[in-house]
């Protein structure tokens, strides 16, 4: 069993992450809140939820550094990227909407079989505007240039975009190729 934990990071959508993963195959799940002292973490995976606050992030910088496959989605993407070295702003254009977003690294092992382009469902309030070193942009669209980042060596990705809801419509591909690197 592949064993992937999810961060509450008081999103709205944090039990659908959870849901999507307790019905895979082969993976074992639960969420913790993000104020769970690192240490307590046994996972070979984590996903950093989406949430309303930066500063209300509890732990997850620490997580980091636990050398365990992480997927950031939208406020868990700003995390990594601001604390490894990137850079958000408020973003343009604001509330959730219908994005399209085109794919650049059909490579890529969490974003790549979405390949070229795919519809999902995002927020845009904040977004990250430089990315961090070390990480590559994987998919951008005409609302947010850096919706989607990946850093293989470490294997640290991130979407802006909410994989999790039914709005997405291959969610749940980007949850089964994060569970392969989890793996």
């Amino acid at each position: 069993m592949t064993r992937i934990l999810v961060v509450d990071n008081h999103g709205q959508f944090t039990h659908l992450e959870h849901r999507l993963l307790r019905d895979m195959d082969g993976v074992e799940t639960e969420t913790v809140d993000n104020t769970t002292p690192p240490a307590e973490l046994d996972a070979d995976g984590l996903v950093l939820s989406g949430g309303p606050d930066m500063d209300d992030v509890g732990n997850c910088p620490e997580y980091l550094d636990l050398d365990v496959p992480i997927l950031g989605i939208c406020l868990g993407m700003q995390l990594i990227a601001t604390e490894l070295g990137g850079r958000v702003e408020s973003g343009d254009y604001g509330g959730y909407a219908d994005v399209d977003v085109e794919i650049l690294d059909d490579d890529d092992p969490l974003v790549g079989s979405l390949a070229p382009e795919t519809r999902v469902w995002a927020s845009h309030a904040d977004e990250v505007v430089d990315v961090p070193e070390g990480f590559t942009r994987t998919a951008r669209s005409d609302i947010c240039d850096v919706e989607a980042i990946a850093d293989t060596d470490r294997d640290l990705y991130g979407v802006q975009w909410h994989p999790e809801v039914a709005h997405t419509e291959e969610g749940e591909a980007v949850f089964e190729n994060f569970v392969r690197v989890c793996e």
